[in-house]
């Protein structure tokens, strides 16, 4: 494995990309990074089993997580809900996905999981939406259980709308980063517990942290457009 060439590519993921998390192809980061096109896939491969990237064929590598096709549904609701509906809906949800994880979830999902983790520690406030969003998708894709989700998907996808991003991004600047990571530890230890109880309890207080700080963004915006 080509550790150098790794550290720069994931430096160019967390600083350079666009929104969508979508890397240049193959051959421009050949030619960026000066090497030959094998060395780039042998690179991607090795980040994709980490569960840093992904491929879509014929589109290209992204970073994170795959999010599930539900983009149609999801653009006729998010117009009708706001971010603190969003919050409510996943309270329901993601801590039974969680709890389905300390029983489905392999040792090797688990390592991706850790992985994913440690790079919102190291990330900045424009990528940590990247990789938070990749952790909690992982979690739902390896409960494995296709109607939750699809519920988590679309609510996923109307999370991604720019204006709401900007807002958990605010909420996020007014507290530490480090009080998620934390809370990402204990998530991720009680699924590698195999404790469905504990795991449930971990991203219940996880999501209602996060729903405190949110709704306090949310509402100060709210404020403001009145006045």
């Amino acid at each position: 494995m080509n550790d150098p060439l790794k550290h720069r590519l994931m430096r160019l993921i967390e600083i350079e990309l666009p929104a969508d998390g979508r890397l240049p192809t193959e051959r421009a980061l050949a030619e960026r990074f000066d090497t030959s096109r094998r060395l780039i896939r042998q690179v991607l491969d090795q980040l994709e089993v980490e569960g840093l990237v992904w491929r879509k064929q014929g589109s290209g590598t992204y970073a994170g997580q795959p999010s599930d096709p539900t983009g149609d549904l999801a653009a006729r609701i998010a117009g009708e809900t706001d971010p603190i509906q969003v919050m409510e809906a996943r309270l329901c949800i993601e801590p039974e996905l969680a709890a389905l994880c300390a029983t489905r979830m392999t040792d090797e999902e688990i390592t991706r999981l850790r992985t994913l983790a440690s790079r919102q520690v190291a990330a900045d406030a424009q990528t940590i939406e990247l990789w938070d969003g990749a952790l909690h998708r992982l979690i739902a894709q390896c409960a494995r259980n296709r109607p939750l989700l699809t519920a988590f998907a679309l609510l996923d996808r109307i999370r991604s709308n720019p204006e709401w991003v900007a807002v958990r991004a605010r909420a996020r600047s007014r507290s530490s980063l480090a009080v998620p990571h934390s809370e990402h530890e204990v998530l991720i230890n009680a699924i590698a517990a195999r404790s469905p109880n504990a795991a449930r309890q971990a991203m219940y207080d996880h999501l209602s942290a996060r729903f405190a700080a949110l709704k306090v963004e949310f509402e100060s915006g709210v404020r403001e457009v009145s006045e």
